[in-house]
C-alpha cells in the first residue's frame, strides 16, 4: 500500500535541532556562525527557529 501523500506532517519545521548536525551546519552557514555559536545559541535560547534567527541577526550585527 503506497503512502498517502496528502497526510504531510510539517510539525518540526519550526525547530533547529542541535544533535542534528546537517541542521546546525545549515543554519551556521545561513547566518554566517560557527558551529558552536550555533549550538550556544540553542542552548541558550531553545530550538524555535523564528527565535533563533532573530538571534543570529543580532549576533552578526556586533
Amino acid at each position: 500500500m503506497p503512502d498517502d501523500k496528502a497526510k504531510r506532517d510539517f510539525r518540526d519545521r519550526d525547530r533547529v535541532s542541535g544533535d542534528e548536525e546537517y541542521e546546525v551546519g545549515y543554519f551556521a552557514s545561513k547566518f554566517q556562525l560557527t558551529i558552536p555559536e550555533v549550538r550556544e545559541l540553542i542552548k541558550k535560547h531553545g530550538n524555535d527557529q523564528e527565535t533563533l534567527e532573530r538571534e543570529a541577526k543580532e549576533l552578526g550585527r556586533r
